[in-house]
């Protein structure tokens, strides 16, 4: 029986853990992942059955447990991952949501999409080719989409004998990569997601290694201080005015906290015309709170009737975030259509959407090996580059790697409405 279909005791309410997974093609994401639901037993029976089937019909041996997550039919037939495929799960300590994303440098936007929310982000190397290219340019997209943990699991262990060495020696070729990148929290398991050794179950193969297996890393990591608790802010996203007979003057600002702790009694001062408040009140659906922090959806009463609407933000009054119409980022190119330098954009950020231009490109990151190229400006699809915009009136922001919400914007064209760039200002 699936652990879905019994949930523990506040199920609600368990913490949940967002992660991503990257790797070389054929180093076993999806395998991994597969290996986790099926182990950790959040596999329904018509799942395991169809699975079972679909294997037996590729004339495999034993279950493939890839099949899990490898739903496309063009991924199944190529035997790879190329787009984001989400799968959620859940133990009795913990719920789970992952993005299991493509390997291929041409699928760079589908793993910037996949990570862009994640707590944590799991990347692959082969036990027997160790580092490569790769694994530097998604650990690069890792650091860059500020994830606070990186784990790096040394799959397929048991095809080099589950040797200590061939771990210690993977360890040793990726630490002089952990300055340049500023990562502050990676670690390493050995694991061979096909034989399920130290995914769910500790591995009697490997008595040398002392750590966790990779869902005892899962359920344990401290997640708590990734949000932004020192910067408050809170977007405005929507105006609440009931205007019925019981809630005649109800004027609330709903939204989520995008940072800090926030508290009843404190002065506030709404952006951008920087009037000043009190906040009255923290409501919810169910009932007023006593402190509000990310990620909460809540809405605030203030003292006065002040003119707000959505775009506008709340912040303390002696704690207001920078403000600025040229604006330094790095993007991530995701649109099929080359980035065009001084064409015009819809720039969103956080819950305001104004216009923008492409002021200047200063250089591209070559992903492979993390090189500045200053002479080739012309950023295409899977690009990613450092890039100054001027937008159509200010926006409140903190740095990125302070905060990932009011620190990132998303670039949309004009004429056809999709999102072709994400981006984290500096």
């Amino acid at each position: 029986m699936s652990n879905r279909e019994n949930p523990a005791p506040g199920y609600l309410d368990m913490e949940l853990l967002r992660f991503t997974t990257a790797g070389s093609v054929d180093d076993g994401k999806s395998t991994l992942i597969g290996r986790l639901l099926y182990d950790s037993k959040a596999i329904f029976e018509d799942q395991m059955e169809q699975l079972e089937l679909a294997s037996e019909r590729r004339g495999e041996e034993q279950v493939n447990l890839a099949l899990l997550t490898d739903g496309l039919r063009a991924e199944r037939e190529q035997g790879i991952t190329i787009d984001v495929a989400y799968r959620y799960f859940a133990t009795p300590k913990r719920k789970f949501i992952i993005a299991d994303t493509p390997g291929h440098v041409q699928y760079t936007r589908n793993m910037v999409t996949g990570a862009s929310t994640a707590n944590l982000a799991i990347i692959l190397v082969d036990a027997r080719h160790g580092v490569l290219e790769q694994t530097i340019r998604h650990s690069f997209i890792a650091s860059l989409l500020g994830i606070p943990h990186i784990l790096i699991c040394v799959n397929k262990m048991d095809l080099v004998g589950y040797s200590e060495k061939a771990f210690e020696e993977i360890k040793k070729q990726f630490d002089p990569f952990r300055a340049t990148l500023n990562i502050a929290d990676v670690r390493f398991i050995p694991i061979s997601a096909l034989k399920g050794d130290n995914v769910v179950e500790k591995s009697a193969q490997m008595d040398w290694y002392q750590g966790h297996t990779l869902l005892e890393m899962l359920e344990t990591i401290d997640i708590r201080s990734d949000a932004d608790f020192k910067n408050r802010r809170f977007p405005v996203q929507y105006v609440i005015r009931p205007q019925t007979d019981e809630f005649h003057d109800y004027r609330g600002y709903a939204g989520r906290v995008a940072g800090g702790v926030w508290k009843p009694g404190e002065k506030v001062a709404v952006l951008p015309g920087g009037i000043e408040s009190t906040l009255e009140a923290i409501d919810t659906m169910n009932g007023e709170l006593e402190l509000a922090f990310p990620p909460q959806s809540v809405t605030f009463r203030l003292a006065h009737d002040i003119d707000i609407s959505r775009g506008d933000m709340i912040v303390p009054v002696g704690d207001k975030p920078r403000i600025a119409q040229e604006i330094d980022l790095m993007v991530c190119w995701l649109g099929e259509k080359p980035m065009v330098l001084g064409g015009k954009y819809v720039i969103r950020h956080t819950t305001s959407e104004l216009r923008g231009i492409i002021r200047e490109v200063e250089y591209k990151v070559n992903i492979n090996n993390l090189e500045e190229n200053r002479e080739d400006k012309a950023v295409e699809l899977n690009e990613i580059a450092k890039i100054k915009i001027k937008t159509s009136k200010p926006i409140f922001y903190d740095p990125y790697k302070e905060n990932r919400i009011t620190g990132s914007i998303i670039i949309i064209d004009e004429g056809t409405n999709n999102t072709v760039g994400a981006g984290m200002i500096i």
